[in-house]
């Protein structure tokens, strides 16, 4: 296996159980007499001003837009390569991941649609379970060690890459308010500015940050989600430097990021966004539509689209088994789809954005409760077939 995939994996499997940390603190400070202390961190004011330029947003917020743009930034990062040198560069190797990742996105949403439909409000939640969150993903793939084949571990992470591609387009085009038309000039000069250059050879990584804080800003205030201005930054950065054929600008920039990524912001991101309070909750508001949705879309209806559009890809020779999985592993693997998490906490912070009261965290609730239905039966599943394999 190359090493940037071995690394990749090692650190995502890592920064999937730190996560689990940063998820049980959450809860506990906010359902204990820390919790008051807990909301007053995320909602402290921060402010940065340049003149009249001006930023004011609490915690919670930068958190969402600022430091999330960096994560997808790196996924960015991640898919150029995979598209250009990697694991999406040929065909053969897109076909199954890329066509299970489609039916992990198709089911969940009929799934939340079937429970949901005909309430507008509710509805702006339907790409909430269609989200897998890789490195929660991979922390429980770790916990079994070398008894999951590496062909399966490829299959699960090409997944989760183009899932968050999938994502990002759904962000782009869904989760899009009132534009500003000022803003989105200033954020296309910067587009244009940094594809030159790409175009011209500039391979100086601090241009172009800089130009990239220039669109993140303008697109902050355009209407458009920030996180978008990662993405576009990340596709401008150049893959190999002309002049020094051995060095990589996308590759040094990807390996410098990760770990701040894995251990630092996705932890960050998890912690303030999954301190659910269960105080008020009951089993009749879990039950409501869009907390049933989300559940059954991330237990339910991942682990459908996936498994089954996987076997259809099988079964029509459109492509073949992973080295060394069998049919129950990678039912076992879909279901870990259903691990959305930070991803799709992070779509549910856009979707019922100023609506936190509507549904009393019970939609946050349902998240924690998919994703960690799905990580214990994906668990068990493959740690029963590998101990049957070694039998």
């Amino acid at each position: 296996m190359p090493a940037v995939i071995q690394s990749f994996i090692k650190h995502e499997s890592a920064g999937g159980i730190l996560l689990i940390f940063a998820m049980l603190l959450a809860m506990l400070m906010a359902n204990t007499f820390l919790d008051q202390s807990y909301m007053a961190v995320l909602q402290l004011p921060v402010e940065v001003r340049v003149g009249e330029l001006q930023l004011a947003k609490p915690l919670l917020l930068w958190i969402n837009d600022g430091l999330m743009a960096v994560f997808f930034f790196l996924v960015g990062l991640e898919v150029k390569r995979e598209v250009l040198t990697g694991q999406l560069s040929q065909p053969s190797q897109i076909v199954l991941p890329g066509v299970a990742a489609i039916g992990g996105m198709v089911v969940p949403a009929l799934v939340f649609t079937y429970f949901n439909a005909g309430d507008e409000t509710a509805m702006r939640g339907w790409a909430i379970p269609t989200a897998t969150d890789i490195a929660f993903a991979l922390g429980v793939l770790s916990l079994l060690g070398s008894r999951v084949p590496v062909s399966l571990k490829l299959f699960l992470m090409t997944l989760a890459i183009i899932d968050d591609l999938g994502a990002i387009i759904i962000i782009a085009l869904f989760y899009t308010v009132d534009l500003s038309v000022e803003s989105l000039i200033i954020a296309t000069v910067s587009m244009i500015t940094l594809i030159l250059m790409n175009r011209l050879g500039v391979v100086r990584i601090a241009a172009y940050i800089l130009v990239g804080v220039v669109l993140w800003i303008s697109v902050l205030k355009s209407g458009v989600h920030a996180t978008l201005a990662g993405v576009v930054l990340a596709f401008a950065i150049p893959m190999r430097d002309k002049k020094q054929p051995g060095y990589s600008p996308l590759e040094t920039l990807e390996h410098a990021l990760h770990p701040w990524v894995v251990f630092m912001i996705l932890p960050v991101f998890a912690f303030a966004n999954a301190g659910v309070s269960l105080e008020g909750l009951s089993i009749e508001k879990l039950a409501e539509p869009v907390p049933m949705g989300i559940m059954m879309g991330l237990f339910f209806g991942k682990q459908i689209g996936v498994f089954v559009f996987s076997a259809v890809a099988i079964l029509l020779g459109w492509s073949q088994k992973p080295e060394g999985s069998t049919w129950l592993s990678i039912y076992a693997v879909s279901i870990l789809t259903g691990i959305g998490f930070t991803m799709s906490l992070f779509i549910d912070s856009l979707a019922y954005e100023g609506m936190e009261a509507l549904f009393e965290s019970a939609d946050k609730l349902a998240i924690l409760i998919g994703s960690f239905a799905s990580a214990i039966l994906g668990y068990l599943l493959l740690w029963m077939g590998a101990k049957k394999d070694k039998a």
